[in-house]
């Protein structure tokens, strides 16, 4: 989770895009890192199956999906 929370933030900080807004921490199984227009949520499985936001979302339209 951290290596991922790290890759995006690092990646579209040398785009020039920060995040408006981080939270959560690896001990909570989760972050979120927001973007304005964007969202990321990084789950830790246990969290993903809590929360399920891809049944809350399901109807949108995905740009990018990793598991």
């Amino acid at each position: 989770m951290k290596a991922i929370h790290d890759e995006v933030g690092q990646t579209l900080k040398k785009e020039g895009i920060l995040p408006n807004h981080e939270e959560g921490t690896i001990d909570s199984g989760w972050f979120l890192l927001d973007f304005g227009d964007v969202i990321v949520h990084i789950f830790a499985p246990f969290e993903r199956e809590y929360y399920q936001l891809d049944k809350l979302w399901s109807r949108a339209i995905p740009v990018v999906r990793i598991q």
